[in-house]
């Protein structure tokens, strides 16, 4: 018999996507709740506490009120997919490339990093990390994503009004994934980050531009790019993206499912410009493969098990 996996809020798309990802799977017998105790405090502190791994896939305040149900002597280990502990203390980020792996495999509490978060902490933290990108500079982050990331709400004022073409939110600055952003990257200021979510139902693309040649101390494209290429160099899930074809990079509404995301440095050609980009699946790596991911290595398993990963 596997290990046994309750997910908390498994009728959202994120667990919805955990549940296809472990289906299946003999590592793991999945926990339910029928739709008369889905909701019930008691039938849901029985399963938290019950289960060897507890992923929750819930609101910020429900998250809390499920690390609230645990008895610290059940021995349950969890995943939350929600912000309420990503940069909490006693957390360990889920983004086993970036904070180790071995980190991951043994942490009882492991936060899901957020979709926006995944592809600027990916492209940013290695370099800021190496010294090839200054800590103090005041980043910005351009971002959109497909709207499934949005919830049920999201979704259905998409799909009931075709007539959206972009939709431009956080204008008033501070979205909630800017403090893992931040401190994910170690950097000394929060970014400018800028999202929008496009009418595509899943992928995103994630983009750090870059005024070299007004940055103190910063490496060239050149150095960049291979800095990144070394670091994921042992990821099947983290890869350096293809060179585009015609110059230009498109995200397709019939976008199939992945758990992989791709990384592109591009320049200008004396050097003093360059976009870092991100493109991923935001249900993914922005999501739900990354829960599976962080799943697998804290149940000794391949992290790669289960996930959908395509051929470059």
């Amino acid at each position: 018999m596997g290990s046994s996996v309750f997910i908390d809020g498994a009728v959202g798309t994120t667990g919805l996507e955990i549940a296809e990802r472990l289906g299946g799977r003999s590592e793991f017998e999945l926990v339910t709740l029928d739709e008369a105790r889905r909701k019930d405090a008691g039938a849901r502190r029985e399963a938290l506490n019950d289960a060897d791994f507890a992923v929750l896939c819930l609101p910020d305040e429900a998250a809390r009120e499920a690390v609230s149900l645990l008895d610290p002597a059940s021995g349950t280990r969890v995943i939350d997919a929600s912000t309420a502990h990503r940069v909490a203390e006693g957390w360990t980020y889920g983004f086993p490339e970036v904070v180790g792996r071995e980190a991951v495999a043994g942490a009882m509490r492991v936060s899901n990093p957020g979709c926006y978060s995944t592809g600027f902490i990916a492209l940013l933290a290695p370099l800021v990390r190496a010294g090839l990108l200054p800590a103090d500079w005041p980043y910005t982050c351009n971002a959109v994503s497909g709207y499934s990331g949005g919830g049920k709400n999201l979704i259905a004022r998409f799909e009931d009004d075709p007539d959206i073409a972009w939709r431009g939110y956080a204008l008033a600055l501070g979205h909630k994934h800017v403090p893992e952003m931040q401190a994910l990257c170690a950097l000394e200021k929060a970014p400018l980050f800028t999202p929008a979510v496009v009418p595509a139902h899943r992928g995103m693309v994630v983009e750090v531009p870059l005024p070299l040649s007004a940055m103190p101390a910063a490496a060239g494209p050149d150095a960049l790019h291979a800095h990144l290429a070394a670091f994921y160099a042992g990821s099947a899930v983290v890869r350096m993206g293809s060179a585009p074809q015609d110059g230009e990079l498109l995200l397709r509404g019939s976008r199939a499912p992945s758990d992989a995301m791709d990384l592109h440095v591009f320049a200008a050609a004396d050097g003093s410009q360059a976009r870092l980009v991100a493109v991923l699946d935001n249900l993914g790596k922005g999501a739900s493969g990354a829960a599976v991911q962080s799943l697998n290595l804290m149940a000794g398993l391949d992290e790669t098990a289960g996930l959908r990963l395509p051929k470059k």
